[in-house]
């Protein structure tokens, strides 16, 4: 019998209550498994800690999972599987595997024959479409956009044609240090009856979700500076 990869999810910060964002399942799970792939090691156990404080820290084998891991550590990450023992993947907020690099991990677990399950958790994707008003049969997730300001500028100008041509809701982020800067070129790129929904801080008690015009974003004051946020455009 293999183990299975477990998709972990966790809050979207600390200051979330776990019991307002995971369901009893998620302590459950944490309960039996001793083995994580996490991106990184210092908050994954304090998160563990939190959920299931009995867990003992020592006897956790944790596997790193970042922009600094080598492909070839991969598959001895899912070795524990494939001699009978469940291993759980865990981001470093939300769901594992989306805008994540856990997704590599989940493609390989597949390859290998592998048992993948998904758990219920918050996703900011999701929950920022649920809470924008837009259009929830069809919408795209495009991550994070170019830095340079001409390939920014051409990349939004797409996406507006895209939304109306397809009345799909256009998806993206930015480094959180960044999302003022990144307001600041909505507002300059973008035409003024353009819709934008900013969700930020999503499930925690600060959180901030807003859906206007681009004309009306430039009378509004809203500081996102380093709050995890998630931007939607539509264009009806």
């Amino acid at each position: 019998m293999l183990g299975k990869l477990y998709m972990i999810p966790v809050m979207m910060g600390e200051e979330s209550n776990p019991k307002d964002v995971l369901p009893e399942s998620v302590a459950k799970t944490i309960e039996m498994i001793d083995y994580y792939i996490v991106e990184n090691e210092k908050t994954a156990r304090r998160f563990i800690k939190k959920i299931y404080p009995e867990k003992k820290q020592p006897e956790l084998k944790i596997s790193l999972l970042n922009k600094h891991t080598d492909i070839s550590e991969y598959s001895e990450m899912l070795q524990p599987c494939l001699n009978g023992i469940n291993v759980g993947l865990m981001s470093e907020a939300g769901c594992p595997g989306i805008a994540d690099p856990g997704a590599v991990i989940a493609k390989l677990a597949h390859q290998k024959g592998i048992q993948v399950v998904p758990m219920v958790g918050p996703s900011s994707i999701l929950m920022g479409m649920m809470a924008s008003g837009f259009n929830g049969q069809s919408f795209a997730f495009n991550g994070y956009l170019p830095i340079d300001k001409s390939e920014k500028k051409n990349v939004l100008k797409n996406f507006e044609k895209l939304s109306f041509d397809k009345n799909q809701s256009q998806i993206f982020i930015e480094t959180p240090y960044r999302n003022n800067k990144l307001l600041e070129d909505l507002l300059q790129i973008l035409q003024n009856d353009t819709y934008l929904c900013i969700a930020a801080d999503i499930t925690l008690p600060s959180e901030f979700i807003k859906t206007k015009k681009i004309s009306e974003w430039k009378k509004t004051k809203v500081d996102l500076h380093n709050r995890p946020c998630i931007f939607i455009i539509h264009r009806f």
